[in-house]
């Protein structure tokens, strides 16, 4: 089957792929060389099997950390409670130095890098398994070894913002 092509522009496509809410992660990992971190933000996150359990996540071929993700082994998908909206932020953009700098990092129990920061709604430790191509992206695949989870309110992106995270503020009673 051949597709047509479309009736839009990539604006438009992105506008209306704005109007399904994500939730927003960081992935982490180190680079294959001299074990730096590597890290940034991506709302393109999804389960893909619960046997084995596996999740996905893409990357635009013209990322930066693109070659690190691709040849490392592990990395850590942390799912952001809506207090870290400073950390979807940070790794968003800027060198990868600035993204860490100050930041409290540990290993997962396999020994992956990761956030030390309890407040992440999950995070999964994964093998990454597979890669494949598509349009101007790679789909990663990844086989979870590891999880967490706690009851944080998500970090929700929605729109081409964060215009529905949960209010962080208490309620007023007026």
């Amino acid at each position: 089957m051949t597709a047509t092509p479309p009736d839009f522009d990539a604006d438009f496509f992105r506008s209306a792929l704005g109007r399904f809410a994500t939730g927003v992660t960081i992935i982490t990992a180190e680079t294959c060389d001299d074990r730096r971190p590597v890290g940034l933000t991506i709302s393109s996150f999804n389960s893909v099997s619960l046997q084995p359990p596996m999740v996905l996540w893409s990357l635009s071929n013209t990322a930066s950390s693109l070659r690190h993700f691709l040849q490392a082994e592990r990395y850590v998908i942390h799912v952001l409670a809506a207090t870290q909206l400073h950390l979807a932020k940070r790794f968003a953009h800027g060198p990868q130095a600035a993204r860490f700098a100050g930041l409290a990092l540990q290993r997962a129990p396999g020994g992956t890098l990761m956030l030390d920061d309890p407040e992440c709604a999950a995070w999964f430790e994964c093998c990454n398994l597979t890669q494949h191509e598509a349009g101007d992206h790679l789909i990663f695949i990844g086989q979870v070894e590891r999880c967490q989870r706690n009851f944080n309110q998500p970090l929700v992106y929605h729109a081409g913002d964060f215009d529905l995270t949960p209010s962080t503020e208490p309620l007023s009673n007026d």
